[in-house]
């Protein structure tokens, strides 16, 4: 049985036409990361290029051309660039070539000459310097951040020439169905920093912008057909880095949504299998269980960790054997690839845990031991602290060999607890309880902390559609220990359940031709839009302001009365005071309690409202709102 947190997301998934499972031709492929010289529009070599001047030396070239595994390879000589040797595949239409690249050498062209067999082949590989000039690039993801997450086909189309790629498998763009593409892109995206920094917003995390040539539901991204391309359709591999460098300019990062686990099946590696090895096969199809209690159960069975971790996602998702050493190698390398490439801020890694566990553990080390300032936290979607702190650094022992080196996760657990605080008769106690438990993970403020994503149904729903619960839920987004992610269109009251999950994925008003709202804009938005904005916008640039909401210290006290009150504080006397009350009717709260942070203040103010509060021995909390004190000695 598939747990109910997967339903939401695999609504869509399933939607997606099956590819047949072996298929004669492999996909046409558009270079748009070309390197300098091309060859047969039949070959193609992944790497698409490379850098001198890496901390690994070690190259893995995946060269793919008909016939070619029957060739030898003749490099013409480049001084510090060695050739190891080349491996065959069991299909014939693949090549390794094993280089080692020494710190000495300098950036040029690598002359490939393939010879002897079916194929005959000159390829010249491109070796590039390496971008040490710009200080921006690379910059991590951490608590100083509040990250807005987005759909880019779902929030503005700045360019209206992509909308249509001939060689696409859905060449159609329909905004009526919420299946198809509807058009957005980068440049409609960068058409709206201004937008975001207005609600102090620092960093974009869109969902995958990599190539998805799906003939159905290829919108959200999670089904890459080529993992070296920018999907076209929001623009050229060029104009992604070139979107990254635009965001940084702005002063905004950029986290880029990868899938591990996972491609989809008109990738060109899955349509032409290298070999029967680079995919987890099985007799017949065979789903994952969504059960990752299975990797760390005491008395848990291997059955269970295979299926978990070996069976596919989706029809439509093939599963990578990611303990095929050449696998393993193949994905390292292409995601250091976009890092160098464009020099995005950090990763966040769908479906972390389904991954192949010693894999994960490479994978986390190549990329931070190449970028040590790289962010990345991933979405395990687990159902407890301690099972979601498995996934990160944390002081747990290892597991057979496994110790996550991910610096942090998606924290559905303070998911749950918020949405339970946030309804109707709700209650703060899952909420503290989830926080007590961060004493499992070496750093927890490196958590991502949010409301409702793509893959569930929009928190404003859940909660009954009360502003003023909202409003509560934005409070505590925006000064509880982490880094906030706002899900598109929540800032505006945009609403809906996943059944099916693309009701969760509607456009955004205002960023396509045609729309006769524009709620980008104060003057397109209803009152109650402009005063859940107005409430993100004044928090959101008082915690950018604030180094007390980014890195201070958390103290939470037991909910009493359904009232939670936690205080945020440092070292340099900055204390600022959050009171929660869930309850429908104003309450009264003796000051007294907190003492141990209250004391050597004698008043404060009340942070989106301008409000003094001459009075800190009581505290007159309205029903259901959060107040945000910032003390005063």
């Amino acid at each position: 049985m598939i747990s109910t947190r997967f339903l939401p997301f695999l609504a869509g998934a399933l939607l997606a036409s099956a590819a047949p499972a072996v298929a004669a031709t492999a996909p046409t492929v558009t270079e748009l990361a070309a390197p300098a010289a091309k060859a047969a529009s039949a070959t193609r070599i992944d790497p698409t290029f490379w850098w001198v001047g890496m901390k690994n030396p070690k190259l893995q070239l995946l060269v793919h051309s008909p016939g070619i595994a029957d060739s030898k390879l003749n490099m013409a000589a480049y001084p510090g660039v060695t050739l190891e040797g080349t491996q065959k595949l069991e299909s014939p239409n693949y090549l390794i070539v094993n280089l080692v690249i020494s710190p000495d050498a300098k950036p040029g062209k690598l002359n490939l000459n393939f010879t002897g067999g079916k194929t005959k082949l000159k390829y010249d590989y491109e070796l590039r310097a390496r971008n040490t000039s710009d200080k921006s690039r690379v910059q991590g993801i951490n608590s100083s951040d509040f990250i807005y997450f987005l759909m880019p086909d779902r929030f503005a189309n700045g360019d209206a020439k992509n909308d249509v790629i001939k060689t696409a498998r859905a060449r159609t763009v329909a905004r009526d169905s919420m299946y198809s593409r509807h058009g957005g892109d980068y440049k409609g995206m960068e058409q709206h920093f201004d937008y975001l920094k207005s609600m102090g917003v620092t960093a974009i995390w869109p969902t995958p912008v990599v190539e998805n040539d799906m003939p159905k539901a290829s919108y959200h991204g999670y089904a890459v057909t080529d993992y070296y391309n920018s999907d076209p359709r929001y623009g050229t591999t060029q104009e992604y880095a070139q979107f990254v460098q635009n965001a940084h300019k702005n002063g905004l990062k950029v986290i880029h949504d990868v899938v591990l686990n996972h491609m989809g099946s008109y990738n060109y590696l899955f349509l032409d299998q290298p070999a029967k090895d680079w995919l987890n096969q099985w007799p017949t199809f065979t789903r994952s269980n969504y059960n990752s209690s299975a990797l760390n159960d005491p008395y848990g069975s291997k059955r269970d960790r295979d299926l978990y971790n070996k069976g596919w996602f989706d029809t439509t998702m093939p599963d990578v054997n990611q303990s095929n050493p050449l696998v393993a190698t193949y994905l390292i390398q292409n995601f250091i690839w976009w890092v160098e490439y464009t020099g995005l801020d950090g990763y966040r890694i769908d479906t972390y845990p389904y991954s192949d566990p010693k894999f994960l553990m490479d994978w986390g080390k190549a990329l931070l031991d190449e970028y040590p300032q790289l962010g990345m936290f991933g979405e395990a979607w687990v159902g407890s602290t301690a099972q979601q702190a498995f996934f990160a650094r944390n002081i747990l022992p290892p597991v057979d060999g496994f110790k996550s080196n991910l610096p942090g996760v998606l924290d559905f657990q303070s998911l749950s607890g918020i949405q339970d605080a946030l309804k109707e008769k709700g209650s703060f106690n899952r909420l503290y309880e989830g926080l007590q438990g961060d004493w499992l993970y070496e750093d927890a403020t490196r958590n991502v902390v949010f409301m409702d994503n793509h893959d569930m149904s929009r928190v404003y729903s859940v909660i009954g559609e009360s502003l003023p619960r909202l409003k509560m839920g934005f409070a505590w987004l925006l000064t509880t220990r982490g880094i906030p992610q706002l899900y598109y269109g929540t800032e505006i009251l945009m609403k809906n359940f996943s059944n099916p999950d693309g009701l969760v994925r509607a456009d955004f008003p205002g960023g396509f031709s045609g729309d006769k709202q524009n709620k980008f804009t104060a003057a397109g938005r209803t009152p109650q839009e402009q005063e859940a904005f107005a409430y993100v916008s004044k928090l959101g640039t008082y915690r950018k302001a604030h180094p007390v909401l980014q890195t201070g210290k958390l103290m939470q006290f037991i909910p009493q009365d359904n009232i939670y009150t936690y205080f945020r504080y440092n070292d340099q006397g900055e204390t600022v005071m959050i009171m929660m009350n869930a309850n429908p009717e104003e309450k009264t709260v003796d000051g007294a309690r907190f003492a141990e942070r209250t004391s050597g203040f004698s008043s404060g103010t009340e942070v989106v409202s301008g409000a003094s509060v001459s009075d800190l021995k009581s505290f007159k909390v309205p029903g259901y709102s959060a107040l945000v004190v910032e003390l005063k000695k």
